[in-house]
């Protein structure tokens, strides 16, 4: 077997654009940790030439339900269909939060939740809306479960039509609770190999594979099609109309 070795020169990603979520609990300007792992991944993509925006989502007024625009159904307020443009703008989506009681978020349910609510949108090919996005995670706390947490994200993110990349999460916990959290002083965390070896190869494979997607134009539309399935279009399929 020979070995490995280094392109001549690094890929470059310019032309893409990544979207970070932070499902914190704490609001703005209050330190994130779960910020401090997600600026080691932004900071890859930077220097690759992606492009980059954030959201914090707890600083906004998100509603609880499955619709696209709760203000349709009851709620006086709802920023997500705002929030939701940014997300379908994006190349490639990295939802991050924290570990709470073993688990995601009551935040990142949320959001997952609305993402869900408009997983029936279409695209102009008729495929679900977040057909041709790569999606990924990262998880940080004090306590087990980043792989419990990681399974949810990244089973709900291919769920909705995004595709998954090789090794697409990555994380960080400290010592079993109560114990130092990822940014605290001493805690190991920024210099952790583990995670950052992680960290690197999800940033990279997200981009990797975002590009790859780009350059073919998107998922190929066959048999993948909901408004043509809707349509009577079925491959392999007898049309129920005519049975």
């Amino acid at each position: 077997m020979s070995s490995p070795s280094m392109p001549d020169e690094e890929p470059r990603f310019d032309g893409l654009l990544a979207v970070y979520v932070n499902c914190t609990l704490k609001r703005s300007p209050e330190r994130s940790n779960t910020q401090g792992l997600i600026d080691r991944s932004v900071g890859l993509m930077r220097e690759a030439g992606v492009a980059v925006d954030q959201i914090r989502a707890v600083d906004h007024d998100i509603a609880t339900g499955v619709y696209p625009d709760m203000t349709e159904h009851g709620w006086p307020t709802d920023e997500w269909p705002r929030l939701f443009e940014r997300i379908l703008a994006a190349d490639i989506l990295v939802l991050a939060g924290p570990i709470w009681l073993g688990d995601n978020s009551s935040v990142m349910k949320r959001v997952i939740e609305r993402l869900y609510g408009c997983s029936s949108i279409l695209n102009d090919k008729g495929q679900y809306a977040f057909y041709g996005r790569v999606g990924g995670c990262l998880i940080t706390g004090n306590e087990d479960g980043v792989k419990h947490c990681a399974m949810n994200v990244l089973y709900s993110l291919q769920h909705l039509g995004y595709t998954i990349p090789p090794q697409a999460d990555a994380g960080w916990i400290g010592e079993a609770g109560p114990g130092p959290s990822y940014l605290d002083e001493g805690s190991g965390g920024p210099e952790n190999d583990f995670t950052n070896r992680n960290t690197t190869f999800m940033t990279y494979n997200l981009m990797h594979v975002a590009s790859m997607i780009k350059r073919a134009g998107g998922i190929p539309a066959f048999a993948n099609q909901r408004s043509l399935w809707d349509a009577g279009c079925r491959p392999d399929f007898a049309n129920p109309d005519y049975r």
